[in-house]
């Protein structure tokens, strides 16, 4: 299938610093893919220059489509509505409808004319997706959608990505530390660890292996 996203030899330098080292990875169109690794690995960093809110110093990054961001820690303006959050990410003035959201995120309708910074953690991150959503994407990028969120919600979020995936054909990239979610919900991934992508494959198969099983899923080496 073709690439939506294709990573070729990314490096991502900070001064002196290394945060990414000659990453390549790739996302097809209408495919599911997790990144996972530890914190600081250089997750956050690929998915700035993905986004081109950072320069590469070397390497390439394509994106052929429309690609929406989930940002870490959801970003929303804690003095707005739901409403005029949603509003924020559309492409253009007169796409600003909601309504096609609401219908998609039926939690948000209770919560439409409440303002951001009132809301729970989980209500804020299901704006958020909204958000993205609005732009009406080809291509979801979701950087630590989980971070200090219960199961229950997570659950409920990943059921939605399951849902547009199957019913729009969206590309997903999803980056968590939580890699028993990311492993569960995308058929492939990559793990990246100190900058470097150290493992890529089935997400089946790279949950049954020893280092990956001892160091993300907490199975001891002799999983």
């Amino acid at each position: 299938m073709t690439p939506v996203v294709q990573v070729r030899g990314l490096s991502v330098r900070y001064g002196a610093a290394t945060a990414v080292d000659g990453v390549s990875l790739q996302v097809a169109q209408g495919e599911m893919v997790a990144l996972i690794g530890p914190n600081g690995a250089g997750k956050s960093t690929l998915v700035n220059a993905l986004c081109g809110i950072l320069k590469p110093s070397a390497g390439s990054v394509a994106v052929r489509g429309r690609l929406a961001l989930v940002p870490e820690g959801r970003h929303l303006f804690a003095p707005l509505t739901v409403d005029d959050n949603l509003r924020l990410g559309a492409w253009r003035d007169r796409d600003r409808d909601t309504g096609h959201i609401y219908a998609l995120l039926p939690g948000l309708v209770p919560l439409r004319k409440r303002y951001a910074g009132q809301l729970s953690g989980g209500q804020q991150q299901l704006v958020a997706l909204g958000r993205a959503l609005m732009s009406r994407p080809e291509i979801l990028v979701i950087d630590e959608m989980s971070l200090g969120l219960a199961p229950m919600v997570v659950a409920e979020l990943a059921g939605h990505l399951r849902a547009r995936n199957a019913a729009d054909g969206l590309a997903v990239l999803l980056i968590e530390q939580n890699a028993r979610l990311a492993l569960d919900l995308c058929p492939r991934a990559y793990v990246l660890e100190a900058g470097r992508v150290v493992l890529q494959g089935a997400s089946a198969e790279l949950a049954g292996t020893p280092a990956v099983a001892a160091a993300y899923l907490g199975l001891g080496e002799e999983a």
